[in-house]
């Protein structure tokens, strides 16, 4: 089982993410454990969505499924479903759609995500097919009507420190090396709502 450390939310290593959990916690709202999709209104979203996906969550506890409401683009080449038609990558279920080995792997952040109903972050090692090593960032971001996850926003970032690397298939049931999750964490400290302008410190060095 998969141990989740208490952060707060400058433990986010990308700009762009930590955008995007800005505009969740603004969203938040007081007294309240989720925010509504409604709500979420991050700057520049339309310039993140292909390294985005969207969930409903059917179903409570350890048998909740994620359905994929949304695929960003350049996170299907990531998964290797960009050969499928973009009005058919929806409507899917996450294990279907990656395979029980990869889903095994990231199925313990979706559970998470849905049981503590707060924003959870993660990052895996991986490498391409020419063997550079790469680093895979999640960040999920739940929300719902009650206290009921009902729908969960991912945010997903590639970076490497040796530069240009292959994208396709990197976490995709065709990738060459499985990933080693290097941190688990979800975001339960310090979430103190932020009124817009206002941001989490940077004191983290940019990973974008």
């Amino acid at each position: 089982m998969t141990d989740f450390s208490s952060a707060n939310p400058s433990i986010v290593r990308s700009i762009k993410q930590r955008v995007l959990l800005n505009a969740w916690l603004r969203a938040l709202p007081q007294g309240k454990p989720l925010p509504m999709t409604g709500d979420f209104r991050p700057d520049g979203i339309a310039e993140e969505v292909d390294d985005m996906m969207g969930f409903d969550v059917e179903g409570d506890g350890e048998a909740a499924r994620f359905r994929i409401t949304q695929e960003g683009a350049r996170l299907a080449s990531t998964y290797g479903s960009d050969h499928i038609a973009p009005d058919q990558r929806t409507n899917r279920y996450v294990d279907d759609a990656i395979g029980p080995e990869r889903y095994a792997h990231v199925a313990p952040c979706y559970l998470a995500c849905v049981a503590r109903k707060r924003p959870i972050y993660s990052i895996s090692r991986v490498s391409d097919a020419d063997g550079k090593e790469v680093s895979f960032e999640r960040l999920l971001l739940p929300f719902g009507r009650t206290e009921r996850v009902e729908q969960i926003i991912g945010s997903y970032k590639a970076i490497s420190l040796e530069g240009g690397f292959k994208v396709n298939s990197l976490m995709g049931i065709a990738a060459t090396t499985a990933p080693v999750r290097l941190l688990s964490a979800v975001i339960d400290k310090e979430l103190a709502r932020r009124p817009p302008g206002v941001r989490i410190a940077d004191d983290i060095v940019e990973a974008d």
